[in-house]
Order: structure tokens, then sequence, then C-alpha cells
């Protein structure tokens, strides 16, 4: 874990998330967090963003995204896979006020310098390496879960943003299927049942990310807990 809300020792606390994975052959960085925090963690825990091979974003949030430029800077052959949406605008709604949530203008800028070929607009299901992929847009089919906050694609707040971008990491355990989800907002259920439909019969064995469970109802709560099971 790069980058989270919380931090152990030596480490810096930030809102957002990074997780380094190395796995069937590749060394990929999911998500890249607000920006502060990816290089000094990269540094403490001894990781060096040049051999950094792939990125992949979970979705078009700021706090998510916001280190792709530093990232594009240090690993010159980068390759990122991303939904198209992720950089769309996009708002949060609180109390009748409007704050811009959309990824920094920079890291646009960073992912616009990439050569084309580099850069993959993920709308499936794909696998990226032997054992590693990613769920694609994950369809949305519970009654009891949402995107997990006021979101929305403009500051008035007519349009509803579902965060359609949400798309999930998958990698292939001896113990079972491991699932990296950057916020979990297409709903942690709606998520693992995309996963299980490209792994009929194989188990979950461990979910990393954010939830986005916090301000979930009761009865979201209750139904998550009871799908888990």
């Amino acid at each position: 874990v790069l980058v989270d809300n919380r931090a152990g020792e030596g480490l810096t606390a930030e809102h957002g998330l990074a997780l380094w994975v190395e796995a069937g052959g590749r060394r990929l960085l999911f998500d890249t967090g607000a920006g502060q925090a990816l290089p000094p963690n990269a540094a403490a825990l001894g990781l060096d963003p040049a051999r950094t091979q792939t990125l992949v974003l979970s979705h078009g949030h700021w706090d998510h995204t916001g280190g792709i430029a530093w990232l594009r800077r240090q690993a010159p052959h980068l390759e990122v896979f991303a939904h198209p949406g992720v950089v769309q605008p996009r708002y949060s709604i609180r109390g009748g006020s409007a704050r811009a949530i959309p990824m920094p203008g920079e890291a646009m800028a960073a992912l616009d310098a990439l050569e084309p070929a580099r850069v993959h607009w993920v709308q499936a299901p794909l696998e990226l390496a032997p054992g590693v992929g990613l769920t694609g847009p994950i369809p949305r089919e519970t009654d009891f879960e949402d995107p997990g906050g006021p979101f929305y694609l403009d500051p008035e707040g007519r349009r509803p943003d579902p965060i359609e971008d949400d798309l999930a990491l998958w990698i292939r355990t001896e113990k079972g299927l491991v699932v990296c989800v950057g916020c979990a907002h297409a709903g942690l259920v709606n998520t693992l049942r995309q996963v299980g439909r490209l792994h009929p019969g194989e188990g979950v064995r461990a979910v990393m990310g954010g939830l986005h469970l916090g301000a979930a109802s009761p009865r979201r709560l209750d139904r998550t807990v009871a799908a888990l099971a």
C-alpha cells in the first residue's frame, strides 16, 4: 500500500489510494493517490517508480489520479489502462455547495502527452498479464448499492454521476482471487459479482482498497455483509 488515509511510521498519510502490485511478470501501480504522498512513500518503501510498467486507474477522481504527472516523469515507458470516462468533469455537492473533484489538469495533460499506443481505454474485461486483469465496466445490479456519495456531472446537481468509469483489478493466487478496488463506486457486491462472472467457480481470498461505505445506510451494510457471507 503506497498511499492511504492512514500510514505506518515513517510514511505519509493522504486522502486517496495507490497500490503497488507485482504479479504475472508485471509491475503495476493501481491508482496514484492525490499526488503528495506517492513520491516520499515510494522512496521510504524502497520502490523505484521508474520500474513501473503499467498504471491502472480505478476511476477519475482527483484523490486517485493526482500523482499521474509525477509518475509519468519517472517512468518514461509507462502504459496506462483506464475507462474513457476518467477525464470528464465531475462534482461533489454537499449542503448546496459544489466542489470540483475531477482528475487534476496536470494529470490530464500528462495523459495527453503519452503516445496513443500507450493509453488503453478499457471498455470490456481484459487480462493485463497471466493471472492479472481488469473487470471492465461493472454492471449495476443490486438494489441497495449506489455510488457512495453526492456525485454529479454538473455543478448544479442536475445530472447524477453514476461513476461508470469505476473498475477493479483482480489477481489470481493459489488461495483464490485478490480483488483491488479504488472506491468500489459500482458497489462492492456488484464488483464481486462481475469478478465471479469472469472466474466462475473460483473463490475470492481478499478484497483490498476503498469501499465507500462510511455513509452507507444500515440496510446497505446489512445487505453487503450478507452478500459477502
